[in-house]
């Protein structure tokens, strides 16, 4: 017992929630239990797949001796997180998926270690989930690979009624990690009002902003109740809002994830989180054009 509760134990764990909470750009190891206890309501199929990739990042980055404040922050657990979850509801569990799993997250740790110590390859701009949807992007081909069966998923009808709404909007947070449960979405927007306040309220306003405009503009109805056009703006308007005191920079950030959105399913490519990390770059660009273009100003005038 004295083992299982010692102080480097208790370390790792606390690690590994960090990890989970900051798939929702925070730090908070009992936000990342209401992350883990989100997939267990909604998909509990879904729970081995997150703690694999979670625990395969850790041990990565424990093993390459990867600096420990980065490490206890979670910051080499989110994609590793999200790579296990994005596999785990792709493929029916096996040992194959589960080697997959162990892979995948590892190598998306190392590219996440390799864009943080080597910023100048994203110009300075945050990594984000980058790494996570390079490699949801690439197991794509991997439905033929032996030990691998796709998952069949069931689309349930959605009532497009006032209780119908609501429950669109926390899905909406929800589907950040594949969770189309109210339920779970509750429990997501509760792990973030114990971390974030105005997290908590940017991510309710994104997912809702994300549902009305897809409704307003006649986009499939059956996808934005289930909360797939919210995802991307709750996490724009998360990062944004961190950043920025001033609401303009989360707001555009919800507007572009909103306009980008329809242009990967034009591509036939799965949007992931893509959009959500290019708004986020075109208004932290924008925002460094402008600081610089005031600053030559300033000095031109003096």
């Amino acid at each position: 017992m004295n083992r299982l509760l010692s102080p480097r134990t208790l370390s790792l764990a606390k690690a590994l929630l960090n990890g989970c909470s900051q798939i929702f750009l925070q730090r908070h190891p009992l936000c990342g239990a209401l992350v883990l206890l989100a997939i267990a309501l909604g998909a509990p199929p879904l729970l081995g797949g997150a703690l694999l990739g979670a625990l395969a990042g850790l041990l990565v980055a424990h093993r390459l001796n990867y600096a420990r404040a980065d490490v206890d922050a979670g910051l080499y657990g989110y994609n590793a997180t999200l790579v296990g979850l994005v596999l785990a509801m792709r493929f029916n569990w096996s040992l194959s998926l589960a080697l997959l799993i162990l892979a995948a997250a590892a190598l998306a740790t190392v590219l996440l270690h390799l864009f943080l110590h080597r910023g100048r390859l994203l110009g300075g701009l945050p990594v984000y989930t980058l790494p996570f949807v390079l490699f949801g992007w690439l197991t794509l081909p991997l439905d033929d690979l032996p030990g691998l069966d796709d998952r069949s998923i069931v689309a349930s009808a959605l009532p497009l009624d006032a209780p119908g709404l609501a429950d669109a909007a926390l899905r909406g947070i929800g589907q950040v990690i594949f969770l189309d449960s109210p339920l779970a979405g509750a429990c997501l927007l509760l792990g973030l009002l114990l971390a974030d306040w105005r997290a908590a309220a940017w991510a309710l306003g994104a997912s809702a902003a994300g549902l009305s405009l897809a409704l307003l503009q006649g986009w499939p109805q059956p996808t934005a109740l289930l909360g797939l056009y919210g995802y991307n703006a709750v996490l724009a308007a998360i990062a944004l809002s961190q950043s920025h005191r001033r609401p303009w920079a989360p707001l555009a950030g919800i507007l572009l994830t909103l306009l980008l959105q329809p242009c990967f399913t034009a591509l036939a490519v799965p949007p992931l989180t893509a959009p959500f990390i290019l708004a986020c770059w075109l208004v932290l660009t924008a925002r460094r054009g402008l600081q610089k273009r005031t600053a030559g100003a300033n000095a031109a005038g003096s």
